[in-house]
């Protein structure tokens, strides 16, 4: 069954009181795979046939943002919903929402994972059809899921959690990050912001940090993206 959203019920009164927290770093994440996987479809096509080094290019690319999706929902299994639940009784019915989004996601990102080996190893079109097909599933869910969660689950959790709660969150998605792809998924993140990342890279990287990026990390993430759209 496809996600489906709940149409606006106003069952979740207003928060009250002040914030505890800051957790626009959900949203901010949540570009990352809109973006990262939405390109997916253009990335795949871009593929000419039995190209399996470009293949291998993108659909490791691919890996990575279905590597970071997995974190980000296994993080919220475990230390969101139930809390959230406990803390917020009126939200019980987004959170049941939310963990049906989240199971059907687990369907599609796993056709995924298990369509992009062959499509990697031969760069033929009969095996991109496979992961074109969980792309698909993928962008479909998320396009209902993420919206979701930013309007109905965020706003709660920043009267109920704690910053250092809500930060646990960034650092279990960092921890994910594969081996190698620190720069490339860093440089994924910024492009997703709507200012190209200018505004995250100050808020959230310290000074030092920002000159590594410029001097070591974005020539890394440049080469990336010309070898994902096979300019280079």
């Amino acid at each position: 069954m496809a996600a489906a959203s709940l149409p606006p019920t106003g069952d979740v009164p207003e928060p009250a009181g002040p914030k505890t927290c800051d957790a626009r770093g959900m949203a901010e994440i949540h570009r990352l795979f809109k973006v990262g996987f939405g390109e997916g479809p253009t990335l795949v096509h871009g593929v000419v046939e039995a190209d399996a080094a470009h293949a291998d290019v993108v659909g490791d690319h691919l890996a990575m943002l279905s590597t970071g999706l997995h974190a980000h929902h296994e993080g919220e299994d475990a230390m969101l919903w139930d809390r959230l639940e406990q803390r917020a009784p009126a939200c019980s019915l987004h959170i049941e929402r939310m963990r049906r989004h989240h199971a059907e996601l687990l369907v599609h990102l796993t056709a995924l994972d298990e369509a992009l080996p062959a499509w990697r190893a031969s760069g033929r079109r009969a095996d991109a059809a496979s992961v074109l097909e969980a792309l698909d599933g993928v962008n479909g869910a998320l396009a209902v899921h993420l919206p979701d969660e930013e309007e109905n689950i965020v706003p709660v959790m920043e009267h109920t959690f704690t910053q250092p709660e809500v930060e646990w969150f960034a650092e279990h998605g960092r921890k994910a990050t594969p081996k190698g792809k620190t720069f490339v998924q860093l440089g994924a993140i910024l492009a997703a912001q709507p200012d190209g990342g200018d505004e995250w890279m100050h808020e959230h990287l310290p000074a030092p940090v920002r000159v590594i990026w410029r001097v070591f990390g974005r020539p890394v993430y440049a080469k990336n993206r010309a070898q994902l759209l096979g300019t280079r």
